[in-house]
């Protein structure tokens, strides 16, 4: 029998990358006491006015169909927060509403790109976001992302990725998997190369309410000579606690949602009305959760630093926002995904393998900073306990 040529394009690229991760769910449902820094998961639940909200609207029996935009209060919702943000008007015919943000970066590259076309992006990446290029048949060009740069994007390094097949550029501000936040004169700097080159612009900015202090978030969206080529995601995931309820967006140029509706149409015609109404409400002021998820990620991040830095020569990343900092254990002579593996089996740790985001992380590892302080503690204690021991065996 035959398949369609997509399956073998993402053959490798789904749940291979969370392997690890698996294991040591396996591992805790069979009684281990795994200490897990793989996932992004709130360390809060969910905010209970927006449970409220959700509940409400399911016994007012808003559970009928919706449409393939969005519901209006929800497209309004947005469209004032986005125009509030940058100053300047942002029609409800600029967004798009969609099941979070995989959804939303799904629907985006099959808007803009096919067989043959390029997409430049930052190595490392998020774990899906070669997947999400190759569904569409074209190809993922990686830049590097160097550690001397703070893993920012630089303009000179995407200049040489260019050729006559790019058609968008692809940022992660603030970036998973190294919490980097582009600044403005970086984002100047890359646009100038987008509008030069004729690109698009896509920005995920799922971290934007997830800034440390002392970092300013831009978005390439701020920059009014940007607008009409860029196009962002995001979701309440991360900032409201929410990633059970998958509620993400799209905004962008008009014509470019327009493009973009009948596919949202084919995929899903429309999202549940009652979770609708609860991201109306989650955008329309602060998340009441996130400034205190920046306050301890922050903390841990530099708990980690603290514990880690030099041990046994390991080196550690700063991030400035997000919920993951990284280490370097190539010190150790082994790979990320080996240090990891070692670290689960003989230590009951389980952190994710730089490998699983790009080769550009390769003999990293990528650190939740969602669990409690004491766990974290005792996390650092077994990593530094694995990592010197491995420096005594190379000895």
């Amino acid at each position: 029998m035959k398949y369609a040529s997509v399956t073998e394009r993402l053959a490798h690229l789904g749940s291979a990358k969370w392997e690890l991760h698996m294991r040591a769910r396996a591992l805790k449902a069979a009684g281990r006491d795994i200490i897990e820094l793989t996932i992004g998961e709130p360390d809060v639940p969910t905010p209970a006015p927006l449970i409220e909200a959700v509940t409400h609207a399911m016994e007012a029996g808003r559970t009928g169909y919706s449409n393939g935009r969005g519901e209006a209060g929800t497209l309004a919702a947005l469209a004032r927060r986005y125009a509030a943000r940058r100053g300047r008007p942002i029609g409800t015919d600029q967004v798009i509403c969609l099941p979070g943000t995989q959804t939303a970066l799904y629907a985006v590259f099959r808007t803009l790109v096919e067989a043959g076309d390029e997409v430049i992006v930052g190595d490392p990446m998020y774990a899906t976001y070669e997947g999400l290029i190759a569904q569409t048949g074209a190809r993922a060009v990686p830049v590097a992302l160097r550690p001397e740069a703070g893993f920012r994007l630089q303009a000179q390094d995407v200049a040489a990725a260019i050729t006559p097949r790019s058609r968008v550029l692809f940022l992660n501000t603030p970036h998973n998997p190294s919490g980097a936040v582009l600044s403005r004169c970086d984002l100047a700097a890359l646009g100038a190369l987008a509008r030069a080159h004729d690109l698009w612009i896509v920005s995920d900015e799922v971290y934007e309410e997830m800034v440390f202090p002392g970092v300013t978030f831009t978005s390439p969206m701020d920059l009014p000579e940007l607008a009409e080529r860029t196009v962002i995601t995001s979701s309440i995931s991360k900032s409201h606690a929410a990633p059970g309820f998958r509620a993400g967006w799209v905004i962008g140029p008009s014509d470019f949602t327009a493009r973009l509706l009948p596919l949202s149409e084919t995929m899903l015609f429309g999202s549940q009305p009652f979770i609708a109404d609860m991201v109306a409400l989650a955008v329309s002021e602060p998340s009441p959760v996130a400034a205190g998820m920046v306050q301890r990620f922050a903390a841990r991040a530099a708990m980690i630093a603290d514990r880690l830095e030099g041990v046994a020569g390991l080196r550690v990343h700063r991030p400035e926002a997000g919920m993951f900092t990284m280490v370097d254990v190539r010190a150790t002579g082994l790979s990320g995904e080996g240090f990891a593996m070692g670290l689960l089996e003989e230590h009951s740790v389980a952190v994710m393998p730089g490998e699983s985001f790009g080769a550009g992380l390769s003999g990293w590892l990528r650190l939740s900073l969602t669990q409690p302080d004491d766990r974290i503690a005792e996390a650092c204690a077994r990593i530094a306990a694995h990592a010197t021991r491995l420096q005594g065996h190379a000895a």
